[in-house]
C-alpha cells in the first residue's frame, strides 16, 4: 500500500478547514496513494485509508509581521512520528521566500508577498527517507497563491485626457469617456471594482459613474465665452464604499466652434482720400468686418451696396479684410466726396442659427478727392473729324479745336501741332484760339486724308501737356477729265459682218463726286459719220463699239484711228479725247485671227505688256553690244594699222633687213614674194595681165597707159626678179642673217617703177641717170625719200 501526502493549509491566520471538508479532500487522493478496486467482483468496493490530500496554499499578501507567516504543513501517512521522514520542497521561491521545516513539514514565508508583482508560486513538495536519501513518496505539485488585499488605489493610465464638444450642443452629448484600472484582483472581493466621479467642473459636465462617459451637462456653452474647461474625475475601488482606495485625472475638454456670431464692422464709418489723378484699381483704403468666431466660420465676403459706379471692392483671402479701389477716373471738380456702403457676408451659414439674427454688417466707406493739377481737355475727348474743299485756298479755315483746363482755375490753353505729324507744314493752328487754317493748296487725288496731332498746354505749366487726333478729310471738286481706262486696241476680220462688237471701252476719272460718276461717252465729230463703225453708249459709264460696214480691206486700209470724246457729270463738266486703234487682220472659216499687216500689234496681242518690255531691253542690249563689237574692232583694226604703218616705216629705214628666208613662215609667206607678181608668165599675152593683182601704180598706168604700158612694167619687173631670188637663196643658206622677214615689203615697189626700186639694192651709190624729182609730188609721206633721191636738192630742201 502506497503512501499518500497530506496538505494542510490555512485559509486565514488560525482558522483551519473543518473535518468534513477534510475528510472529502481524503476521498480525492485515491489514485495518487495507489488504493486499487477489489478483485472480488466487478461493482465491490474497498475503501482504502488515506491521508488529506491538498495541494493549495493561500498567503496573505503585504503581512507585515516580524516572524516568518505560517503557509501551510505536508504530511505523508507513511510518517510515524519517528523522525526517519525528511521533507523537502522545490521550485518557485524555494529556500528563499518560502522555507520547509524537514522534520514536521511545515512551510512559512520568509518575506513580504505582493500579489500585483506575483499571483501565485508553484513549487514540488518531496519526502525523502533521512538515512537512505531515497524517495518515499512521488514527488508532488503543489501552488501557493497570495491572497489579495485591497491595496492598490485606481490609476487613469491613457490620462491626460483632452476632448472637445460643440459649442452650443445640447444637455447630455456625450463628450469622451475616460477608464480608469485596479491593480487588485477583480475575482476577489470588491478591491476592484472602481466608480466615477467629477471633483471639478460638475457644473458643467457629468460622468457615468460605472463607463467612465463625460457629458454635457448644460445646453449654453459658448467657445467665444470660454473656450475649454478643465475637470478633475476622480476613480474609487470596493464599488466607492468606505474605506475603498481612489485616483483621479484631469480631463480637458475644448469647445469647438460653430457660426453662430455674424460679421460685425467695428466702426460705422471710414474716411479716405485719394487723388482725382489717381489711376484705376488704385487702393482707396482697407476696413474689416470682425467675427467672434473662428476657422472657415470668419470667412466672408464684401460687397458694395451703394456708390459701386466709381468704386469696387475685392476680398483679401489672407487678412480677410475689403479693400476699396477705384473703379473709374474720379474728377475734383465734379464731385469731392462719395460715401460707399460696404456690406460683409459670411460665406458659410449654419442653417442651425439662422435664428439667431442676420449674419451680414454694414458700413459706410466715406472717400475725399483731393484735387491736383490737371492737363487740359480736348472736346470731343475722343478727337475732331474736319473737313476742307480741295481748291480751298491758303489761309481759308479747316476747323476749330477745343480743350480746357478742367481744374477750378481753367488757366489759358495754348495750341501747337505736332511737327512729326504734318511734315509738310500743310496746316497751321493759331495758338490761342485753336482755329486751323490752310498753309498750302491741297490734292485729293495726292492725298484724301490729313492726320495731325494737336498739343494743348497750360499757358503757365508747359508740363501740363495734352494731345489730340485731328482727321481732315479732303472733300472732292472736279478738277480732273475723265480718260478711257487704257489705251484700247482691237482688231477685227475682213469680212466681219455689220453690227459685230468690237471692243467694250471704260472710262475712269480721279475724282470721286459724292454723287457717282455719270459719264457721256461719244465719237467725235470727224468720225461720228463714219461709216465703218459706230459707237454704243451703255449708260454704264462703258461703251461698246460696232461694225458699220462689212468687207474690210486690210491691203486698202488696216488701221483705223477711231476718236472718242468723254464727258464727266461736273461741276464744271470736264471731258477728254481719247482713240481706240482698230486693225484689220486676215482670219480663217471660223473667224480666227491669222495675220495683221500691224506686226507690232499681232505681238502685243499675243504678249503682255511686261513681257513687250522685256523684249524690247533685251534687244536693246543686244544691239548695244553688238556696237560695242565694232567699235572695239574698229579701234584694233587702227592700232594694227597705226602698228603696220609704223612697221613700214621702219621697213624704210633699215631697208637692209632681209628677213629669215623661207624657213621663217610665222612673220609672212614667202609663197607670196615667189607667186604673187609672177604674173607675166602665167599669163598669155592676149589676155595681158590681171588688174586687180597688180600694185596700185602699176593699175594707174595701165588705165593710163594701156596694154603696151603694162607690159614694159613686167619687163622692168623681171630685171631684178633674178636677183631678188639669189639674194633669197643666199639668205636661205647664210644661218647669221637674222631672220627678219620685212623683206615683202620691198616687192611692192611694182614692176617698172620709174624709180627702179628704193631697196637696199640700189643705194645713192649707184649710178642713175633717172630723174626721182617727181618724188616730190607724191605727198609728205614721200618727203624724206624725196630728199635722199631727188638730184640738186639739199637735205633741208628735202625735208
Amino acid at each position: 500500500m502506497t503512501s499518500c501526502f497530506y496538505f494542510f493549509a490555512l485559509l486565514s491566520p488560525g482558522l483551519f478547514y473543518s473535518p468534513l471538508i477534510l475528510d472529502l479532500l481524503f476521498l480525492m487522493c485515491g489514485t495518487n496513494s495507489g488504493g486499487s478496486k477489489q478483485q472480488d467482483g466487478p461493482s465491490s468496493l474497498e475503501r482504502v485509508k488515506r491521508g488529506w490530500v491538498w495541494n493549495q496554499f493561500f498567503v496573505v499578501e503585504e503581512y507585515t509581521g516580524t516572524e516568518p507567516l505560517y503557509v501551510g504543513k505536508i504530511h505523508t501517512d507513511s510518517d510515524e512520528g519517528e523522525g526517519n521522514i525528511k521533507y523537502t520542497i522545490s521550485g518557485e521561491g524555494a529556500g528563499s521566500i518560502f522555507i520547509i521545516n524537514e522534520l514536521t513539514g511545515d512551510i512559512h514565508a520568509t518575506e513580504r508577498l505582493d500579489r500585483e508583482e506575483k499571483a501565485f508560486y508553484t513549487l514540488r513538495a518531496q519526502a525523502r527517507d533521512r538515512l537512505t536519501n531515497g524517495p518515499l513518496e512521488p514527488e508532488s505539485e503543489f501552488v501557493i497563491k497570495v491572497q489579495d488585499i485591497n491595496d492598490s488605489e485606481p490609476q487613469f493610465l491613457e490620462g491626460p485626457y483632452i476632448g472637445s464638444v460643440a459649442e452650443l450642443s445640447p444637455i447630455g452629448t456625450s463628450v469622451m469617456k475616460v477608464t480608469a484600472s485596479d491593480a487588485d484582483d477583480p475575482t476577489y472581493g470588491s478591491s476592484a471594482r472602481v466608480v466615477y466621479s467629477v471633483l471639478d467642473g460638475e457644473k458643467f459636465f457629468t460622468v457615468d459613474k460605472h463607463t467612465g462617459i463625460i457629458k454635457t451637462a448644460v445646453a449654453d456653452l459658448d467657445r467665444e465665452t470660454q473656450d475649454r474647461y478643465e475637470l478633475v474625475v476622480m476613480a474609487t475601488d470596493m464599488a466607492g464604499q468606505m474605506g475603498g482606495l481612489s485616483g483621479s485625472t484631469t480631463v480637458t475638454i475644448v469647445i469647438t466652434d460653430v457660426n453662430d456670431n455674424p460679421p460685425r464692422f467695428p466702426q460705422k464709418m471710414y474716411q479716405f482720400s485719394v487723388s482725382e489723378g489717381a489711376a484705376v484699381a488704385t487702393p482707396v483704403g482697407r476696413v474689416i468686418a470682425t467675427d467672434a468666431d473662428m476657422g472657415e466660420n470668419t470667412d466672408m465676403s464684401y460687397l458694395i451696396k451703394e456708390g459701386g459706379d466709381l468704386f469696387k471692392v475685392t476680398t483679401d483671402v489672407e487678412t480677410q479684410e475689403a479693400v476699396v479701389s477705384i473703379k473709374k477716373p474720379l474728377d475734383f471738380e465734379s464731385k469731392r466726396t462719395h460715401n460707399v456702403v460696404v456690406e460683409a457676408v459670411n460665406k458659410h451659414v449654419d442653417p442651425r442659427f439662422v435664428d439667431l439674427g442676420s449674419f451680414r454688417d454694414q458700413t459706410i466707406v466715406r472717400v475725399s478727392v483731393s484735387d491736383i493739377d490737371e492737363p487740359p481737355i480736348f472736346q470731343p475727348a475722343e478727337g475732331a473729324v474736319m473737313e476742307v474743299q480741295e481748291d480751298a485756298k491758303v489761309g481759308s479755315l479747316v476747323g476749330i479745336v477745343t480743350a480746357r483746363d478742367p481744374d477750378v482755375m481753367n488757366k489759358p490753353v495754348r495750341f501747337s501741332i505736332d511737327p512729326t505729324t504734318d511734315q509738310d507744314m500743310i496746316f497751321h493752328i493759331d495758338a490761342d484760339s485753336g482755329a486751323v487754317t490752310l498753309a498750302k493748296i491741297l490734292d485729293r487725288e495726292t492725298a484724301g486724308w490729313h492726320n495731325i496731332t494737336v498739343k494743348a498746354v497750360e499757358a503757365d505749366n508747359h508740363t501740363m501737356v495734352s494731345f489730340s487726333a485731328v482727321s481732315i478729310r479732303i472733300l472732292d471738286v472736279n478738277d480732273n477729265p475723265p480718260e478711257l481706262a487704257t489705251p484700247y486696241e482691237a482688231s477685227i476680220c475682213e469680212d466681219a459682218e455689220p453690227g459685230q462688237l468690237i471692243h467694250t471701252i471704260s472710262v475712269v476719272d480721279r475724282d470721286e463726286p459724292q454723287s457717282g460718276h455719270r459719264f457721256s461717252i461719244r465719237l467725235l465729230s470727224e468720225a461720228a459719220s463714219s461709216r465703218y463703225f459706230t459707237l454704243w453708249d451703255v449708260k454704264d459709264n462703258t461703251a461698246g463699239i460696232r461694225t458699220q460696214k462689212s468687207s474690210f480691206n486690210r491691203h486698202e486700209q488696216n488701221v483705223y484711228f477711231l476718236p472718242i470724246l468723254v464727258v464727266d457729270s461736273g461741276p464744271p463738266s470736264l471731258s477728254s479725247t481719247g482713240t481706240l486703234t482698230i486693225h484689220v487682220c486676215g482670219c480663217d472659216t471660223g473667224e480666227t485671227i491669222q495675220t495683221c499687216n500691224a506686226t507690232a500689234y499681232v505681238m502685243s496681242a499675243a504678249l503682255s505688256p511686261g513681257a513687250l518690255i522685256a523684249l524690247l531691253v533685251c534687244m536693246l542690249i543686244l544691239i548695244v553690244l553688238v556696237l560695242l563689237i565694232l567699235t572695239l574692232k574698229r579701234h584694233r583694226k587702227g592700232q594694227r594699222m597705226a602698228e603696220d604703218e609704223e612697221d613700214m616705216r621702219d621697213n624704210v629705214i633699215k631697208y637692209n633687213d632681209e628677213g629669215g628666208g623661207e624657213q621663217d613662215t610665222q612673220a609672212y609667206d614667202m609663197s607670196a614674194l615667189r607667186n604673187l607678181y609672177d604674173f607675166p608668165e602665167a599669163k598669155s599675152c592676149d589676155s595681158g595681165p590681171d588688174i586687180r593683182s597688180l600694185p596700185q601704180w602699176i593699175q594707174a598706168n595701165r588705165v593710163g597707159g594701156g596694154v603696151d604700158g603694162a607690159l614694159a612694167a613686167a619687163t622692168d619687173f623681171s630685171l631684178f626678179k633674178g636677183y631678188i631670188r639669189k639674194k633669197v637663196e643666199q639668205a636661205d643658206a647664210d644661218l647669221s642673217v637674222p631672220p627678219y622677214d620685212s623683206f615683202q615689203t620691198y616687192a611692192f615697189e611694182g614692176t617698172s617703177s620709174p624709180a627702179l626700186s628704193l631697196s637696199s639694192i640700189h643705194t645713192l651709190s649707184t649710178t642713175s641717170e633717172l630723174d626721182f624729182s617727181y618724188l616730190s609730188d607724191w605727198g609728205p609721206r614721200f618727203r624724206q625719200l624725196a630728199g635722199y633721191y631727188a638730184p640738186g636738192k639739199t637735205e633741208e630742201e628735202a625735208s
